[in-house]
Parts: structure tokens; sequence; C-alpha cells
């Protein structure tokens, strides 16, 4: 991504994650953080990513409820931000939490000894 595209963006991401907290009322968009924004290369299709805090149970009533404000979000952005078109905003799921999480259990799982045992063995290794 451009400069440009980085920017815009990240100010996309900002009045999103405002309108969210300010101006929506439903109660399945509580708490839905707006994670990151990508925008295509010509600016017509904004990728906007999602998390519910945490709660991989709310993910579809989220989802669907972000589709029926999808209107009422996208025309917001085009009144505080001034593009050639608005872009159209894709919502996605975004998983990296999960993810992250998954790899951080299975590093746990592991059973790697401290590094302070590991020093231990080497020394005495070099004693004998």
């Amino acid at each position: 991504m451009s400069l440009k595209q980085e920017r815009t963006a990240e100010r996309i991401r900002t009045i999103l994650s405002d309108l969210l907290l300010r101006e929506i009322e439903d109660p399945r968009l509580q708490q839905v953080t707006i994670t990151e924004v990508k925008l295509d290369g010509d600016i017509q299709y904004a990728n906007v990513y999602v998390n519910a805090l945490g709660d991989e149970n709310r993910r579809d009533e989220v989802m669907h409820a972000l589709d029926r404000a999808k209107g009422f979000l996208r025309k917001q952005v085009g009144r505080h931000i001034r593009l050639r078109t608005t872009p159209e905003l894709v919502f996605h799921w975004d998983t990296t939490l999960e993810y992250g999480e998954r790899i951080n259990q299975l590093i746990d799982s592991l059973e790697i000894p401290p590094e302070d045992e590991i020093d231990d063995e080497f020394e005495s290794d070099e004693l004998d």
C-alpha cells in the first residue's frame, strides 16, 4: 500500500471505530473492535477486519449486524473523508488474535525446560 492508502485506511479505521462507539446502538456491536483496514489498489474496496474482544461465539451475530449497518457506515465514512468515491466496506472476522493465542498454547504445551536448567546441564557436561 502507498503512504496515501495507509493514511486513508487508518482514517477509515478511526472513523468506523468512532461510529461503532458513539453512533451505532445495536447491542450486537458493543465491544467490537476494528483491528485493521486494508484498501485495494484503486481504493474501491475497504477490507475491514473486526473482532469482538476474544468472543468467538459472537462471530455470526456480529458479522450479520455489520452487514446490516454497512450502508449507514459507508455513508458516514463518505461524510468524514474526501475521496472520489467512498470505498465499499467488506467486513472480515480477524482471526489473528485467536491464531496468536493458539500458537502460545502450543509453545506452552512443549516441555522445554527453563533457560537456567539448560545452562546448568551445559555447565555440568563441561565439568565432566
